[in-house]
């Protein structure tokens, strides 16, 4: 099972205005994002996360941040504590959530070796930027977001924490608590320690964490260093707290006519209405997905009896399977109006909308130890960088 433990955590001092200085993840961030938060305050986290500049720029995010501390700006606990961070919003269908985690130290461990599991392949990307952040400020910034497998977390985080601030952004609050009771502590790590952690977002993250691992062990000598752990956001995986939304796909590279023909030896099609929101809710009472043209047509794919036979029950799978061999790049979008944009732009030929990835699916995977198709799931909202730091030296 996996280790996870608290820390000090470096936080940024009582009184802070949390909306000036908190952030979205970075990668989610565009050049205008980034320079619309560093000029909302000279403390926001994107001077430390999203640094600037020439090959210097991360030995400049590592002087600030430690400037920061220098200056009152970010403090860190007197003892080592988890942070229960909560999420209260409206998701995609009306419905009222909270989805209730905690920040704290995720065991580092090795491909395949169990405890800490991903849950789909994942395209290539570059690492080094993450790498070289951390190995300059000696940081997790950004947490990876974990789903535990084990049961009674969300029970044992009913109970508030002291209470540090909230911020609404986008509707959705974001509220983080401080446990520094040695027994509370214990309860939680008891039940984190149980069971598997599955990670939901945030596995480049994660693997950076390894690679730097081994360089501390490869310097150091030693395998009891803070860059043993990383910093991780866990919940439980259960319904009411997760809330799942589909990434689409967009191809080109190849002819409309020639993607429906080879979609026709799996699916039927038939004329659809222009997609609304009314039809993503339709495509999982039905089972179906929708085919986008450049021209504004829809059609509904329709899976064919047997088409699917041992097939996993992955809208992404069943593409893989009906697709297998046909020279297309594929692109991921998340969101309907997105996706019409996208399409009509005719930089494509054609997109599909396909459903959220089952709740039961991903537990399945999991225990099964499989991988699902790259971008299977997109877990909103997304956790915000700032609330918590954790030092890694």
């Amino acid at each position: 099972m996996p280790g996870f433990i608290p820390f000090r955590a470096l936080r940024y001092a009582p009184g802070a205005d949390l909306s000036a200085v908190i952030a979205p993840p970075y990668d989610v961030l565009s050049d205008a994002d980034v320079d619309a938060l560093a000029a909302r305050d000279p403390h926001n986290i994107v001077h430390i996360d999203v640094p600037r500049g020439g090959p210097d720029r991360y030995d400049v995010a590592a002087a600030t941040m430690a400037r920061w501390v220098d200056e009152g700006v970010l403090v860190a606990d007197g003892q080592p504590s988890f942070t229960i961070y909560r999420m209260s919003f409206t998701d995609a269908t009306g419905a009222r959530r909270t989805i209730a985690g905690v920040l704290g130290g995720l065991a580092v461990v090795d491909e395949g070796a169990g405890g800490v599991l991903p849950h789909e392949r994942t395209t290539p990307k570059a690492k080094t930027d993450r790498l070289d952040l951390t190995r300059a400020t000696h940081a997790n910034l950004s947490p990876v977001w974990g789903l535990s497998l084990a049961s009674g977390l969300t029970q044992e985080l009913a109970q508030p924490g002291e209470p540090l601030g909230s911020v609404c952004v986008d509707g959705v609050e974001h509220a983080v608590e401080r446990v520094s009771d040695p027994e509370r502590i214990a309860r939680i790590e008891a039940i984190l320690n149980a069971d598997d952690v599955l990670i939901a977002d945030g596995h480049h993250r994660y693997a950076i964490s390894r690679t730097y691992r081994d360089e501390v062990r490869a310097a150091t000598g030693r395998k009891d260093t803070d860059a043993e752990y990383t910093l991780t956001f866990v919940n439980e995986l259960v319904d009411d707290q997760l809330s799942i939304e589909a990434i689409h796909r967009l191809y080109s590279g190849v002819g409309f006519e020639e993607l429906a023909q080879r979609l026709a030896g799996c699916f039927d099609l038939s004329p659809a209405p222009a997609p609304t929101p009314a039809t993503l809710a339709q495509m999982v009472e039905q089972g179906r997905l929708v085919l986008l043209s450049p021209d504004g047509s829809a059609q509904w794919l329709t899976p064919k009896p047997g088409a699917f036979d041992g097939v996993r029950a992955l809208d992404g799978a069943w593409l893989e399977h009906a697709l297998d061999g046909l020279d297309a790049q594929i692109d991921y979008q998340h969101g309907l109006d997105e996706m019409l944009a996208a399409v009509r732009s005719g930089g494509h030929t054609a997109g599909i909308l396909i459903r959220p990835t089952s709740l039961a699916e991903i537990r399945r995977t999991a225990r099964e130890g499989l991988l699902m198709p790259p971008k299977s799931t997109f877990f909103t909202p997304k956790l915000r960088t700032g609330l918590v730091i954790r030092p890694t030296a």
